[in-house]
């Protein structure tokens, strides 16, 4: 035994750092052993328990700030508490109005059960169609919540429309805490949640449309996306216990089946997830501990395929068990737009052509990098994903030469790409950031996760020592000037933000402005009053929607595009700002069942800013009267315009249409049942 412990005790000399005294050395090293005493187990669970404390504490208060501030504009925007219940409902644009709709037909049903029967078999809206709204709309969310006003008891408190628009402004709220805990746990430090927070607010017009319309499906799922993003930011760090493992693991469970009911589009953002994992588990980023499998061995390479292939497939399997349980018709459509967007394919179609013009569906504008970077959240953003994405690299290219990865990244250590997480939230948001580069729209998905990326960098000492160390300072220690640069500067950004942005928001609130449509308050009045309860109307879509909405009277289309038949329908109906005979539009009404026919002048006399994306252009393309390429045989139409040949009232029009009300924006015909054709 004792010649066994010689090797031994030379072993552990040989690792002592050189000395000039070794006898001495080693006193002070036991001197150091005794003289520096660890700090007791009670000071240091007070410590953490009061930095979890305020920093949740800050999360929550954060929420519900933006909460009452969303609450305070509204009113302040539209003046809700002084209008009436039409004024109020006519706030509700296009596909908003539909869900809302809904909302109010399952307060007015006998019961619960019976209002979800109508509604899955709904024939009261569509002419001629039966429909499984909740199916075909995703209208979970006004289930929830119209149980929720009645279980609670709040018909005896709020009025249903502010209980349905308080429960949104609620989960913004939420949407916001949760951007807030992810850059906390990312960072360490609740100081970069308060700047996520800020960055979010501040550039809320690109963050958020809860401004613009409240009822929309993204607005009650992506903060259940955030949560889950938040739970699996939790579950990626290294230095988890078990107990908090199975919390993050469920509340994603939880966050990510109420994200896939919510939003008929869903699978989509989840299968880019996917990719972010597989992307992850491919260059085994994530700790050993969580991976599970031995390589070298036959079996461990058969096991790690079957762990690629579940990480791949995991979040698409789980989404159509899900879909078995909550439906959803997949949209065809979406694969042509795509080709017809990316310049793979051409058409004259008139819907595909619709939505390429709509500006949610173009490429973003220079003005919305503007306002990122008016912000700083643009150039701050760059700084972070440039450090993350090279540390990254360097992280891959060490596994690829056979480098094992550290169980626990330390502050000295300089290497950021390391930490799964961060990995994670670097390949996600360049994911995002690219169809967001495609699409405007998308750029709601992506900038809340720039300001979260962005905030945790600058507040993170780990990424200024991972450029520290790249950048080999030798007048001043790396960690002590990460430690400092990732207080002041943090600090500065928000004091910055503060003197700029926040006088702005307090004259948002302070302004009175105001929404009147006196037009629509006057058509749907009429409506209402004059028109039978049996009759079904004819127009936009949009319009549609708002008659739906505030008069509950049927109509024969929606603004709804995830359906062919309603597309075929829409783009039928928008014939009658078309150049079309008067019999041709009278055939294509009475064959949808319509017994009035509403144009807007706003569209028969668009002004469009855009050459070519004007409805009456997209119509006129569609319909071969006017040239789009060359080669393309042109089409002499003998008609004019039938929204202005209507309003002169002369023969064949006067025989199929009869106008019974006007007013400066709408004209309303109704379709006569008993006719003579003659041209």
């Amino acid at each position: 035994m004792a010649e066994e412990k010689g090797p031994a005790i030379e072993l552990r000399q040989r690792k002592i750092p050189k000395s000039s005294e070794d006898k001495m050395s080693g006193k002070e090293e036991k001197i150091d052993d005794i003289l520096v005493p660890e700090r007791p187990p009670k000071y240091v669970f007070f410590q953490r328990f009061a930095k979890i404390f305020i920093g949740c504490l800050a999360a929550v208060t954060s929420g519900m700030m933006y909460a009452l501030y969303l609450s305070a504009y509204h009113e302040r925007k539209f003046w809700f508490s002084n209008r009436q219940e039409l004024e109020r409902e006519i706030t509700f644009q296009g596909d908003s109005a539909i869900y809302y709709s809904y909302y109010k037909d399952m307060l007015k049903a006998p019961s619960f059960e019976r209002g979800v029967y109508e509604l899955t078999h709904n024939n009261k809206t569509i002419s001629l169609k039966t429909i499984n709204a909740v199916q075909q709309m995703s209208l979970y969310p006004e289930l929830i919540a119209s149980v929720l006003y009645q279980a609670t008891g709040s018909n005896e408190i709020i009025e249903p429309v502010y209980f349905y628009i308080g429960i949104v402004f609620g989960l913004q709220g939420i949407y916001v805490t949760a951007l807030f805990v992810t850059s906390w746990l990312m960072s360490g430090t609740w100081l970069a949640g308060m700047l996520t927070v800020a960055w979010f607010i501040i550039n809320r017009v690109d963050t958020t449309r809860i401004e613009y319309s409240i009822p929309l499906r993204e607005n009650w799922a992506l903060p259940c996306f955030a949560c889950q993003v938040a739970a699996l930011t939790g579950y990626l760090k290294s230095n988890l216990n078990t107990y908090g493992e199975r919390f993050c693991y469920l509340l994603m469970s939880a966050s990510t089946y109420m994200f896939m009911m919510m939003w008929e589009y869903s699978h989509y953002l989840l299968f880019l997830q996917a990719v972010s994992l597989f992307l992850l588990d491919s260059f085994s980023l994530e700790q050993s501990n969580k991976l599970n499998v031995k390589k070298g061995t036959f079996v461990a390479k058969i096991i790690k395929v079957i762990n690629f292939y579940l990480v791949c497939t995991l979040t698409v399997t789980l989404t159509i068990i899900m879909k078995t349980f909550v439906p959803h018709k997949e949209n065809g459509h979406m694969l042509k737009f795509l080709e017809v967007k990316l310049g793979i394919n051409m058409t004259k179609n008139f819907t595909m052509n619709w939505l390429l013009c709509q500006e949610s569906l173009q490429t973003p504008s220079q003005d919305f990098f503007l306002r990122l970077t008016q912000s700083s959240l643009l150039p701050f953003y760059i700084l972070v994903l440039i450090i993350c994405f090279l540390s990254m690299m360097q992280v891959i290219f060490r596994r690829i030469n056979g480098e094992s990865i550290k169980e626990a990244v330390t502050l000295e250590d300089g290497q950021i790409g390391e930490r799964p997480e961060i990995i994670y939230h670097v390949i996600h948001t360049i994911l995002l950031g690219s169809f967001a580069m495609i699409i405007e729209c998308l750029k709601y998905l992506w900038t809340p996760y720039v300001c979260m990326l962005a905030a945790f960098g600058v507040c993170s000492p780990e990424l200024w020592t991972t450029l520290f160390k790249w950048l080999r300072l030798r007048n001043v220690h790396p960690v002590l000037l990460a430690l400092i640069l990732s207080m002041a500067v943090p600090t500065i950004i928000g004091l910055s933000l503060w003197k700029e942005f926040f006088p702005r928001l307090m004259t948002e609130l302070t302004e009175l402005q105001e929404f009147y449509d006196p037009d629509t308050v006057e058509l749907m009045t009429w409506i209402k009053r004059q028109a039978p309860v049996a009759a079904v109307f004819a127009g936009s879509p949009q319009l549609m929607g708002a008659i739906k909405l505030c008069t509950g009277w049927m109509v024969t289309s929606l603004p709804l595009y995830s359906d062919d038949d309603l597309l075929k329908r829409n783009e039928n109906i928008y014939q009658i700002y078309s150049k079309r005979s008067a019999e041709d539009i009278y055939k294509i009404l009475t064959s949808y069942k319509a017994n009035y026919l509403i144009v807007e002048d706003a569209i028969c006399n668009e002004v469009g800013t855009v050459r070519g994306c004007r409805v009456k252009d997209l119509l006129d393309i569609a319909n071969g009267h006017v040239v789009c390429e060359e080669g393309d045989k042109l089409t002499y139409s003998k008609y004019g315009r039938f929204c202005h040949e209507v309003k002169i009232n002369y023969s064949p029009y006067v025989n199929y249409f009869t106008r019974v009300y006007w007013n400066r924006s709408y004209f309303v015909y109704k379709i006569n049942t008993v006719i003579s054709f003659q041209s």
